[in-house]
């Protein structure tokens, strides 16, 4: 079963200097229809303009996942080094037993960016911070793996970062990234009783002879595997997750 969310029916949060897109409950915006997919407890889309800040915290037991959709952020905490990353890349804070504060300061040109929170399998540990400024891309146009909470993601299972190692998730759960070409597909596959979501970045697409647009989003929920094609060239992110906590 799809299910559908048009980016004109998400909530809307003004938070410190940052536009906020919800897909589901999230500060100001309640909507108990939409309180979270599985492990995934927030999605949302945001914009700052040029040298804006988006701030938070407190927050602990939750990895905060943000991808950078256009220009710049200089991601800020009180545990941890400043981290720059660009249009493409990718940072995860793993909060663990507590993070104080935390914000993302866009630069000159401004930030569009893509933040989803990872509720982890178990609380309280260390907090850890990764950056990767960017991710070479795929030939083919398929997921490719972001971050995960698989061990076997990471076949080199190495200390150091390199490129095309997943960033770690405290949850069994992968967050992908596909960009498609105009008339192409990119196919999923995964476990029975997985929760999905899909978020369209840029572009047009299709699912299942759904047409998603820029900001749309789509519960993916007893398909193991789908297939989204591209209507125009397009970005997607997709987060998958285990369904309920017994799945862990």
């Amino acid at each position: 079963m799809i299910t559908i969310r048009r980016a004109s029916s998400l909530g809307q949060v003004r938070q410190g200097d940052a536009l906020l897109h919800c897909h589901f409950a999230f500060g100001a915006f309640q909507d108990p229809q939409h309180v979270h997919d599985g492990r995934l407890r927030v999605v949302n889309a945001g914009h700052l303009a040029a040298n804006a800040e988006y701030l938070l915290g407190p927050e602990r037991n939750v990895d905060i996942a943000t991808w950078v959709v256009d220009g710049t952020l200089t991601a800020r905490s009180d545990l941890f080094p400043d981290a720059s990353i660009g249009s493409g890349g990718l940072h995860l804070l793993s909060t663990g037993a507590g993070c104080l504060s935390m914000g993302w300061r866009a630069g000159a040109a401004g930030a569009s960016f893509l933040q989803m929170w990872f509720l982890p399998d178990d609380e309280g540990g260390t907090p850890v911070q990764e950056a990767r400024p960017a991710f070479a891309g795929l030939e083919d146009g398929g997921f490719r793996i972001l971050a995960s909470g698989f061990p076997e993601d990471d076949p080199e299972e190495a200390g150091t970062v390199t490129d095309g190692a997943p960033m770690v998730l405290r949850t069994r759960a992968r967050l992908l990234h596909a960009a498609i070409p105009e008339g192409e597909g990119a196919c999923y596959q995964t476990t029975p009783g997985r929760a999905l979501y899909l978020v369209v970045v840029r572009g047009v697409v299709t699912l299942e002879n759904a047409g998603l647009g820029p900001g749309d989003g789509a519960r993916i929920d007893g398909e193991p595997q789908f297939v989204v094609m591209a209507s125009e060239d397009a970005v997607i992110l997709l987060a998958d997750t285990a369904a309920r906590d017994s799945e862990l």
